[in-house]
């Protein structure tokens, strides 16, 4: 880690601090810019502490646009270089009554008191070029630990804001860090509150959480707590899947299938052909794949376990969460489809690919193949998988051939409306028609692509 004076500013943080210092005010960089600075990371925002009052940011900087709506709490936030630049004062908060709010705040003139109201020890380090760091909490020592911990009493710390429950799990997987036993247990206990927050809230921190390197390991460690936010997870933890084909209940199961997503790259390809929201999709599908089986569980003579149906009762709970989540429309409607057919048998023949990209296209294709690898990937590592995960990496490659060259839509077909028209067909419903029987019997193999075959066909179907 860098040392204590080491941190590089951005020039304009230093010309709001270099501001406010010559005014007669203490001031510091705080929070996730400093955690991230000490970490190597470069850091997204920089936010500013000062002792400076409201009225006197005002003041001294009223010659440059101001934002005012945060003034009542002591953020004035500055406009310049086209970016706004939060500055606000030290400050204690009041009571939480409603679990996510202070009701109130004191402004305080000593930055470790302003320090003390934060969430983790990480997050309550603040930085200036003369004073060095301020971690009155321990903060750089638990970064240096990879411990994610509470400042003060945690119980307190969740009690005043729910969101924190889920703001632990989601550094924990943005930092790959563990979380302080004290810290998680008070988490656990206070779960039953997330049900307070917005669900756009609660959508933000899972997506967080989700994109995270140690997404799969935190999902495995603190499904519980998770459960918060999305109840769905319990009936999963402990939901046994003995038979060849697995080796995790179905919650570890999944966390497992959602780390996989980056460990193995099933995502790079995706980003390769230019899908930049599936990745998204993909992590979210694979969270969601298998929340349907513990409804549809069944144990043959055998004693294996058996789920059928749990693909189609999986993608309606994946939408209905979704929309309960406030998703984006785009997700509702992706990730869903996915879990739907995450376990069906591929096309097993170049027609039926040819009819799958006809009617879903290679994009959605494309993540299907990623999502079973991904979820192969969390299965249990035998010949049996081994030759499913074979067989998907097959049908991929040929997916990607017909979908560069083959023909599975009107647009690739040889001939085209006027063509028709020229045939002799009328114009009408019957010009559609026919381009789509075409179309149909070319994917089926029983017509090729070739202009003069076809033209011949539209001359057939103009006499019949």
């Amino acid at each position: 880690m860098p040392g204590h004076r080491e941190l590089t500013l951005p020039p304009v943080v230093q010309r709001l601090l270099h501001t406010l210092q010559q005014a007669g005010y203490e001031a510091y960089v705080v929070g996730g810019c400093v955690r991230d600075s000490l970490m190597g990371r470069v850091p997204n925002d920089w936010d500013i502490c000062t002792s400076a009052l409201p009225d006197q940011l005002e003041q001294l900087f009223g010659g440059y646009p101001l934002l005012l709506n945060g003034k009542r709490h002591g953020t004035v936030a500055v406009v310049l270089e086209g970016h706004s630049w939060e500055i606000t004062t030290f400050r204690q908060d009041g009571a939480y009554t409603d679990g996510r709010h202070p009701d109130s705040v004191r402004f305080v003139p000593d930055v470790c008191a302003d320090l003390a109201r934060r969430d983790f020890t990480v997050n309550a380090m603040a930085w200036s070029p003369d004073a060095g760091l301020i971690d009155p909490f321990g903060g750089r020592r638990d970064l240096a630990a990879g411990l994610l911990r509470c400042v003060g009493d945690p119980g307190a710390r969740f009690a005043e804001d729910a969101l924190r429950v889920l703001r632990a799990a989601r550094f924990a997987a943005q930092l790959d860090f563990a979380l302080d036993p004290a810290t998680a247990a008070a988490a656990l206990c206070c779960r039953d509150s997330v049900a307070r927050i917005a669900p756009e809230r609660l959508y933000t921190e899972l997506d967080k959480l989700l994109a995270g390197p140690a997404a799969g390991r935190v999902l495995a460690e603190h499904g519980p707590l998770l459960a918060g936010a999305l109840p769905e997870i319990l009936p999963c933890i402990g939901c046994g899947q003995p038979g060849r084909w697995h080796c995790y209940d179905v919650w570890t199961h999944t966390a497992v299938a959602v780390g996989s997503i980056r460990a193995g790259g099933f995502d790079e390809p995706l980003r390769a052909h230019g899908d930049h929201s599936g990745p998204r999709v993909l992590r979210w599908a694979a969270l969601l794949h298998d929340l349907g089986k513990p409804v549809c569980r069944t144990v043959g003579p055998d004693g294996a376990a058996h789920f059928p149906g749990h693909n189609q009762r999986g993608g309606q709970m994946a939408r209905a969460i979704l929309q309960r989540l406030r998703a984006p429309a785009y997700l509702i409607e992706g990730a869903p489809a996915l879990v739907a057919m995450h376990d069906a048998p591929l096309p097993g023949s170049t027609p039926e690919t040819l009819r799958l990209l006809h009617r879903r296209g290679p994009q959605f294709v494309r993540r299907l193949c990623q999502l079973k690898r991904a979820d192969l990937a969390a299965h249990a590592q035998n010949e049996a998988v081994a030759a499913r995960t074979a067989e998907v990496q097959r049908f991929l490659v040929q997916m990607e051939r017909l979908a560069a060259g083959g023909c599975y839509r009107l647009s690739t077909l040889a001939v085209n409306g006027a063509d028709a028209l020229a045939a002799g067909l009328r114009p009408g419903p019957a010009v559609g028609q026919a381009l789509n029987a075409l179309l149909q019997a070319v994917m089926d193999g029983t017509l090729p692509n070739d202009r003069d075959a076809l033209l011949g066909a539209l001359r057939e179907k103009r006499l019949s």
